[in-house]
């Protein structure tokens, strides 16, 4: 069973969209800030990380930096969701070191497919 860990400060999108992911068969760990979300990353070294980008103590773009430039976590693939979708924004995360892009509110197939995707590049 794969683990993904899922990086969201927003409570009722956190629980809607780990309920929706466990239910796809997978192990699903939450974090509701960035600091928290780099900690739980590098305990438990989880197949990918769904990184939301606006959170409090460390955004997810610094968390994804220390998550890309720690060798312990380095691999992990890491999925940025953001609301804000602007167009600097996925280049943006890409320069933070995200492996892909998804813009909420998520849909759920698409997001599956990109999960699935940085599966098969890990594996």
């Amino acid at each position: 069973m794969h683990t993904i860990l899922l990086v969201e400060d927003n409570e009722l999108n956190r629980d809607m969209l780990s309920r929706r992911l466990v239910r796809k068969g997978y192990r699903v760990l939450t974090a509701e800030d960035g600091q928290v979300g780099v900690d739980l990353a590098t305990a438990e070294l989880p197949d990918v990380v769904l990184m939301d980008m606006s959170l409090p103590v460390m955004d997810g773009w610094e968390a994804t930096r220390t998550l890309k430039s720690n060798p312990k976590t380095r691999s992990i693939p890491v999925i940025a969701l953001t609301a804000h979708a602007m167009s600097g924004d996925e280049k943006k995360a890409y320069e933070a070191g995200c492996d892909d892009f998804d813009t909420k509110p998520v849909e759920l197939p698409r997001l599956l497919g990109k999960i699935e995707a940085a599966l098969i590049k890990t594996e």
